[in-house]
C-alpha cells in the first residue's frame, strides 16, 4: 500500500534536501514497513515507504522509467495503493512495444504515462495516489483514485508544492505548520460534512477524488478525470442483477491477487459475506488454500448486547453461518472495552486529526490482530453507500429532510461550544451552507422529479461526503498496522453503473440493498442473505464508560486544557453527570471521546487555532 512524500521547489536545489524528504517519508513508516527510498533532482525530491505486496523483490520506489537507448531517466514515480487491472493494461502495453523488468503495477503506471500521457489515469481501476515527475518537461503530476480510497495531501507555497500521504509528512518538512480555522473546526465537531479537497488543517489541501493536478513553472492546474454521470437506466431487473454480479465478480477477481498473505474481513452482513464468498470461490477455482477470514467482537457482548437502530443483531451467529457454508479458515478477534480509551491516542496519531472514539479504536485493534497473519484484506466497505444500506435512505425516500441525512434530528450542535467560540462559529449555519453547496454539485438527470430526484441527491451526498469519511478511517486504522485493505465495492466501474439504477430497483424485495442481495443470493445461507444491516460493533462495557467519564471530568478541571478553550464546561459536565452512566444504560455521546481526542490533538500537534 505504501506512503509517499515529496517536495517541489523551483527556487531551491532539492538535491540538498534529501535528508528532509527522507524525514518526511519516515513519518509514514507504519504505512510502508518493508522498504524506504528517496530520489532527487535539482527541483524536486520524492520519498517513499513501501509495503511490499506485488513482486516483493523488485518493486523498490521511487521507480524510474529509462530510455531504452541511453538509459537516462524519463519519468519517476512514488506510488501508494494498487492498480487492480494492471495485468490487463500491461498486456496492451506489451503489444505496443513496451518491455517490463518487474511484475509490479508501479512499472505499469510509468509505461502507461509514456504511452498515453496524463490520460493514462483514466485507464486505471484501483485505489491509488501517486506523484509522477516528468524529467524532460519538468512537470509534477499528483493523482488520486476516482473514489478517494487512498489519501494525498498537498500544500502549495510561492515556489512549489509539498505533498504526502498524511498530514504528518508535510509537517515534517518544517515548511508547513498545523493550523485550524473555523471551517476546519466544523469538521472537528461534526461527522461526514467535509468538502472534497478540504483537509481540516487550513494550511493543507487534499487532492480531490477523481482528480489529477499538474504542477509546472506556470503554477498548478487541476483536472477532473472521473465523475458520476447521470443517464437513464435502460436495463431490466434481471439484466441489472446480472450486471451487478458481473462487475462485482470482476472487482473481487482482480483484487484477490497478492504475493503476500491475503484474507477477508467478515461481519456476517451481506456486504462482507458477498466479498468473502466471491473471494473464496476464486481461490477454490484455482486450487488454492481456503480463504482466511477475520471478525471482531467485544468481550461479554453475548450477555450485554442490546439492539438499537444501527445494531440490530450480533455478528457472531451470522459469521459462523458464513464460515460453515464456505469453509473459510476463521479467526475471531475479541476486544476488551477497557482498552478502547487506552488506544485513543494511537488512533489520533494515525489520523492526525480527532476521530470517532471507540469506533476508531475497535477497528484499529481488529486490524492490529489481522496484520499478524495477513498483509492484504478484502472488506465490504462501500456497499451501503452504493446500494443504499443505511436507515436514512428509507427515511429520505418517505419523508425528505433538508440537510445531510445522517445528521437529521440533531438539535443544538452549538451547545458544546464555548461562549467565545460560539461568537465566531455557528455550526448549523456552516453545515447548511455546505449542504447547499453539495446539492449544487449533484449531476441531475433531465426530467427526474419527486422521490427519484431526492434519492439521487442522497446517493450523491453519500458518495462524496459520508463514504470519504469511512474510507479515511479505514485507511488510517489499517495502514497504522501495515495492513492493506481492499474495497471491491469501491471499484468505480461498479459505482458508475449502480449510480443510475433507480431507487426502487436498488431496493428489490422492499429490503435495503435488495439489488445486491439478489445478485449474490446463490452464494450464501438464506439467513445471511436476508439479515438486516447491523453496524460495526461498539463497546458499551462499564469500564469503558467509567474511563471516558473520569477522563472528561479531569479535562474539565484542568486549567491548562486547550480543548476547554473551545468547549462548554457546563454542557460536558451535564453529560458526564447523567445518571444513566451509573446503570449501564448510557452510551457516551460521541462528543465526549472526541473531546478527549481534541484536547490531545491540540497539545500533541501544537495546533494553532485561528478563529
Amino acid at each position: 500500500m505504501c506512503g509517499i512524500a515529496g517536495w517541489l521547489d523551483w527556487e531551491r536545489d532539492m538535491t540538498g534536501q534529501v535528508a528532509t524528504v527522507s524525514r518526511m517519508a519516515e513519518t509514514l513508516a507504519l504505512r510502508g514497513p518493508d522498504d524506504a527510498g528517496v530520489w532527487s533532482a535539482p527541483s524536486i525530491g520524492l520519498g517513499h515507504r513501501r509495503l511490499a505486496v506485488i513482486d516483493v523483490d523488485h518493486g523498490q520506489q521511487p521507480m524510474a522509467a529509462r530510455g531504452e537507448d541511453d538509459g537516462r531517466e524519463l519519468a519517476v514515480v512514488s506510488f501508494s495503493g494498487e492498480i487492480h487491472n494492471f495485468r490487463e493494461i500491461r498486456e496492451e502495453l506489451t503489444t505496443r512495444g513496451h518491455r517490463f523488468r518487474t511484475g509490479t503495477d508501479t512499472e505499469v503506471i510509468l509505461a502507461s504515462y509514456r504511452e498515453w500521457g496524463e490520460s493514462a489515469v483514466t485507464r486505471f481501476a484501483g485505489m491509488f495516489a501517486f506523484a509522477l515527475w516528468d524529467v524532460a518537461r519538468e512537470t509534477l503530476l499528483l493523482a488520486r483514485d476516482p473514489l478517494g480510497v487512498k489519501p494525498l495531501y498537498y500544500a502549495e507555497h510561492p515556489s512549489g508544492v509539498i505533498f504526502g500521504s498524511e498530514p504528518k509528512a508535510l509537517f515534517a518538512s518544517g515548511q508547513v505548520a498545523p493550523e485550524v480555522d473555523a471551517e476546519g473546526l466544523v469538521d472537528v465537531f461534526t461527522v461526514a460534512a467535509k468538502r472534497p479537497g478540504d483537509a481540516v488543517f487550513r494550511t493543507l489541501r487534499e487532492v480531490k477524488p477523481g482528480h489529477l493536478i499538474r504542477f509546472d513553472r506556470r503554477g498548478a492546474r487541476p483536472h477532473r478525470y472521473w465523475e458520476l454521470r447521470s443517464r437513464p437506466h435502460e436495463d431490466d431487473v434481471p439484466t441489472t442483477v446480472a450486471r451487478v454480479r458481473e462487475l462485482l465478480d470482476r472487482a473481487v477477481s482482480e483484487q484477490i491477487e497478492a504475493d503476500r498473505p491475503l484474507g477477508a474481513l467478515l461481519s456476517g452482513g451481506i456486504d462482507s459475506s458477498a466479498i468473502t464468498a466471491l473471494g473464496a470461490g476464486v481461490l477454490s477455482a484455482n486450487g488454492l488454500d481456503p480463504l482466511a477470514t477475520y471478525s471482531v467482537d467485544f468481550e461479554g457482548s453475548e450477555e450485554e448486547f442490546t439492539a438499537d437502530a444501527l445494531h440490530v443483531s450480533r455478528d457472531a451467529p451470522f459469521v459462523q453461518a458464513v464460515v460453515g457454508h464456505l469453509g473459510t479458515k476463521h479467526t475471531e478477534v475479541l476486544v476488551e472495552p477497557a482498552s478502547l480509551l487506552h488506544e485513543s491516542r494511537t488512533t489520533l496519531r494515525a489520523r492526525d486529526i480527532p476521530g470517532v472514539g471507540d469506533l476508531d479504536v475497535s477497528l484499529y485493534l481488529l486490524f492490529r490482530e489481522v496484520s499478524r497473519y495477513l498483509t492484504v484484506a478484502l472488506s465490504g466497505e462501500g456497499a451501503d453507500d452504493a446500494f443504499g444500506g443505511y436507515p436514512w435512505f428509507v427515511s429520505e425516500a418517505r419523508k425528505p429532510t433538508n440537510g445531510f441525512p445522517w445528521s437529521a434530528g440533531v438539535q443544538d450542535r452549538n451547545a458544546v461550544l464555548s461562549g467565545h467560540l460560539r461568537d465566531s462559529l455557528d455550526l448549523h449555519e456552516r453545515l447548511d451552507a455546505r449542504y447547499e453547496e453539495a446539492l449544487g454539485e449533484v449531476p441531475r438527470l433531465e426530467g427526474e422529479t419527486g422521490t427519484d430526484r431526492r434519492m439521487r441527491e442522497v446517493y450523491y451526498l453519500q458518495q462524496t461526503r459520508f463514504l470519504p469519511f469511512l474510507l479515511d478511517r479505514k485507511d488510517r486504522m489499517s495502514m497504522a498496522n501495515g495492513l492493506e485493505v481492499r474495497v471491491p465495492f469501491c471499484d468505480h466501474r461498479l459505482v458508475d453503473y449502480v449510480w443510475n439504477v433507480p431507487w426502487q430497483v436498488k431496493r428489490l424485495g422492499d429490503q435495503e440493498k435488495g439489488l445486491l442481495r439478489s445478485a449474490v443470493e446463490d452464494l450464501l445461507p438464506a439467513e445471511v442473505v436476508h439479515r438486516p444491516k447491523s453496524g460495526f460493533p461498539v463497546g458499551k462495557g462499564s469500564e469503558y464508560l467509567d474511563s471516558v467519564r473520569d477522563a472528561v471530568s479531569d479535562m474539565i478541571g484542568d486549567p491548562s486544557s486547550p480543548a476547554m478553550q473551545l468547549l462548554d464546561a457546563a454542557a460536558l459536565r451535564a453529560m458526564v453527570d447523567n445518571k444513566d452512566w451509573f446503570n449501564g444504560a448510557f452510551t457516551p455521546p460521541p462528543i465526549l471521546p472526541r473531546a478527549l481526542q481534541l484536547d490531545s490533538w491540540l497539545r500533541d500537534y501544537n495546533v494553532r487555532v485561528v478563529v
